[in-house]
């Protein structure tokens, strides 16, 4: 595509200026062919075993461990689809609860452990990046210091401690483990995101006379929201998929979440290893859609400083 631009006021009239502009697709930072083949093969390769257990889940049990998913594709009319696996996950109480009680425990358990560290690290970063105390830089790297220590690490000392209070195999036991964990990353991230923030805004909110949580309830919390949901998507799916901390501190029982019920289909046996391709996609249908309905938040939010102007 070209364009053409007629001489002005005193520059030579011998011939129009040319202006050429690259093709869609060619400029620089473009994306060449070899490239785009490469990623083309990743998302494949990535999807393939998505795409199986799919299959698989509308497979009967004799189908499953007969021949692979990938046959279902050369011979489709001649396979016996059927919807009987998600019937049996649902209702079965194969894992000792059924998955459809569990699923439920499992938004029991993710809900407050998202929302309750993404509050409490918010007054946190706050008070990091806008006000001045004593200490405060040595407590937040005290605070950042604590992301290189293991989880595994803590586990028996509060086994013991919920233990002695007779905690173990309740909600509020993996409640308190999963914002204990998530707390230190969720202070960096917003801490950081907040010291970004125009300073002008808060100090003229300070001369209007607002007070500090007037300040962070209606500026800050506003102003923040592309990074509350990026580490909202983290801590949900890190929480929803978690298996050691629910089978830890929750056990098997009427508080099994998701991934504990999911895990205990197969049994010593092997006898519901049918259910599993089915249980796998029920339990991954709530962070699809959390992820889609806070993706312009999370690309925001991991974009959010990149470039200064």
């Amino acid at each position: 595509m070209t364009t053409t631009i007629q001489p002005g006021t005193g520059t030579p009239a011998d011939e129009p200026q040319v202006l050429k502009q690259s093709k869609m697709g060619t400029g620089a930072g473009s994306a060449g062919w070899p490239v785009r083949i490469g990623l083309l093969v990743l998302c494949v390769a990535w999807m393939i075993p998505a795409l199986g257990m799919l299959v698989n889940s509308f497979r009967p049990r004799d189908e499953q461990f007969a021949s692979g998913w990938w046959t279902a594709f050369f011979n489709p009319f001649g396979s016996s689809w059927t919807l009987q696996n998600y019937t049996n996950v649902l209702t079965s109480d194969a894992a000792g609860i059924p998955m459809s009680q569990a699923f439920i425990n499992s938004l029991i358990v993710a809900l407050p452990a998202t929302v309750i560290p993404i509050l409490i690290a918010a007054f946190a970063a706050y008070a990091f990046t806008f006000m001045q105390w004593k200490g405060r830089d040595v407590v937040f790297v005290i605070i950042v210091g604590l992301l290189v220590v293991p989880n595994q690490v803590a586990f028996v000392p509060l086994v013991k401690l919920y233990s002695g209070l007779g905690l173990n195999g309740t909600f509020i036991a993996v409640w308190l483990a999963h914002i204990g964990f998530g707390m230190p990353l969720a202070v960096y991230i917003l801490r950081s995101y907040m010291s970004g923030l125009p300073t002008a805004v808060i100090e003229s909110a300070k001369i209007d006379g607002a007070s500090h949580f007037t300040t962070f309830w209606r500026l800050i919390m506003p102003m923040s929201t592309p990074a509350l949901a990026s580490f909202a998507i983290f801590q949900f799916l890190w929480v929803w998929n978690d298996l050691l901390v629910a089978l830890i501190f929750l056990g098997r029982g009427d508080n099994t979440v998701a991934t504990v019920a999911l895990q205990g289909l197969q049994g010593q046996t092997g006898a519901g290893r049918e259910l599993i391709p089915a249980a796998g996609y029920i339990t991954i249908i709530v962070p699809i859609l959390v992820f889609l309905a806070l993706q312009r938040y999370f690309i925001r939010g991991m974009t959010s400083g990149a470039v200064k102007g």
